[in-house]
């Protein structure tokens, strides 16, 4: 049970002036004492499957605590570094949670859980109190039932716990959906700028430096935020094409431009049904609420500009997307990485019938979600060389049909971090690798496990938006690229609309609207 600690509301406004209180006095040896706590999911709410629950957090990994979680990498890691090298700073983990079993593929996370963590870490931070500051390794784009702003609430919670005048700072992904709400408990809000996330260390090491200026006295976060009105598909947000690179260079611009000045961008998260979501602009500066305002009033209005670019596109179906591979194929443009961008559950076998249909050979499907399949194999005590004769994926809606693929087993065993996943060999030249739930690979290498070599193959069918680009095209190793959009039911389409949102007014957003301030 959480316990009882006094709470001194803040103002609620678009703007805000968060570190009024003189920081608490480092402790008697001189190192300032920072709270550090881990709690990130990408939710779909729009994926099947049923809520999230305590053990699906706990499945494949504890909670981490200590050391383990200060080298946890990513954010943490980036952040711990920094810290370290400051020489004044002591670092006080929290135990906390570090991944769900299906990862951005499950459904909304239940209060319950969410309170399980929540709560475990402010017992924690009480015994550990008192604390110069709090960091706060998130994400964005958590949903909670009830909790309609769950990374606020988050702040909200342990700025209860620590008082007023302890600065708290959070790192987030970009596909976070946020709104003023964080920065009215929090003082920073730092937010990766790449897409793929090349830069979650960074953003950590920031937070490191601005938590020590503000607890040292020497920074008094003054805010802004503002709320484009523009929602995309996350395949939409790739920064290495314009307009998104271009949103991005701009924030780097102005941060280059004004000493102290933080921009953050959140594109946001359409899979989450809850009503922050759409972009988000965040700035922070030293003391100076006039730049904060000009900074997010140039950034809103330029995302305002661009916004039919940035939010509106169109990709092949997959019979298409099939012809475009065989010419590319045909030609020698090869490897071929194709990024099924809009299975979310990871069982669709769009593809898979479609290539298969147009005589398309040497491709490596990875992944397909085929849980049942897993286990039949299981049961039966599947090996290398055994025959196959099963049907795979096309178990939701948004799937398909299952597929039966009649092959051979080429792999049985751990992969992916799962206790369990196959490769079968089909066709001409074919694999096709199982997973029990969603997998994003990201990398060649990454089908390097028993007898396999993704060099033996033209063709990679990858269940990615975006992130498949980080070792598939921005390494140079694929030739041509494809996007490929699945036939309805959709769950990861650009067709936003097509979504059933209980919690969002697509007509206050772009491209389906427009929010009262542009009309």
């Amino acid at each position: 049970m959480r316990r009882s600690v006094r709470f001194v509301p803040f103002p609620l406004a678009a703007t805000a002036v968060l570190a009024t209180c003189t920081p608490p006095a480092p402790q008697d040896d001189g190192a300032l004492r920072i709270a550090v706590a881990r709690f990130q999911h990408e939710t779909c709410t729009f994926c099947p499957g049923g809520d999230t629950e305590v053990d699906d957090w706990l499945r494949y990994s504890e909670p981490l605590s200590g050391e383990a979680l200060l080298t946890s990498g990513g954010y943490v890691g980036g952040f711990t570094t920094r810290a370290r090298e400051f020489g004044d700073v002591e670092l006080v983990p929290l135990t906390s949670p570090v991944g769900v079993y299906g990862g951005s593929s499950r459904s909304w996370n239940t209060r319950e859980t969410f309170d399980h963590f929540l709560d475990a870490m402010l017992a924690e931070l009480e015994e550990q109190l008192p604390v110069d500051a709090v960091y706060l390794a998130l994400h964005g784009a958590m949903a909670v039932r009830d909790v309609p702003r769950p990374e606020a609430e988050i702040a909200r919670r342990f700025r209860e716990v620590v008082g007023l005048g302890v600065p708290i700072a959070g790192t987030f992904d970009l596909h976070g959906n946020e709104d003023a709400e964080f920065l009215e408990h929090a003082d920073f809000a730092f937010v990766t700028k790449r897409y793929p996330h090349y830069d979650a260390y960074i953003q950590g090491e920031r937070a490191a430096r601005a938590l020590r200026l503000a607890a040292l006295g020497e920074y008094r976060s003054t805010t802004a935020t503002r709320k484009p009105g523009v929602i995309t598909a996350t395949v939409l947000q790739w920064t290495g094409q314009s307009p998104s690179m271009d949103i991005m260079e701009r924030a780097r611009r102005w941060e280059a431009r004004e000493d102290d000045a933080y921009v953050s961008v959140f594109y946001g998260y359409p899979w989450s049904d809850v009503p922050d979501v759409g972009a988000t602009v965040h700035v922070m500066t030293n003391d100076d609420q006039a730049l904060a305002d000009r900074i997010a009033d140039d950034m809103d209005d330029f995302i305002w500009r661009v916004r039919e670019d940035f939010a509106v596109g169109g990709y092949p179906g997959p019979e298409e997307a099939a012809r475009i591979v065989a010419q590319a194929v045909a030609r020698g443009e090869i490897p071929v990485a194709v990024g099924d961008h809009s299975d979310r559950p990871g069982d669709a076998t769009h593809i898979l019938n479609a290539f298969e249909a147009a005589g398309i050979g040497k491709v490596l499907y990875g992944t397909i979600t085929s849980p049942a399949t897993l286990e039949a194999l299981t049961a039966a005590g599947a090996r290398p060389g055994d025959p196959f004769d099963m049907e795979i994926g096309g178990f939701t809606p948004s799937g398909g049909s299952p597929r039966r693929i009649v092959g051979t087993v080429e792999y049985f065993g751990e992969g992916f971090g799962y206790d369990t996943i196959a490769a079968v060999s089909f066709g001409d030249g074919n694999l096709v690798v199982l997973t029990p739930a969603y997998e994003q690979v990201l990398y060649p290498d990454n089908f390097r496990f028993g007898s396999i070599d993704p060099d033996d193959y033209d063709v990679f069918v990858v269940k990615s938006r975006v992130h498949f680009r980080r070792g598939f095209d921005e390494t140079g190793y694929a030739r041509t690229i494809v996007i490929v959009e699945a036939p309805e039911p959709f769950v990861g389409t650009t067709f936003l609309d097509a979504l059933s949102y209980e919690h969002v007014n697509l007509d206050q957003l772009y491209p389906y609207g427009a929010p009262e301030k542009r009309r």
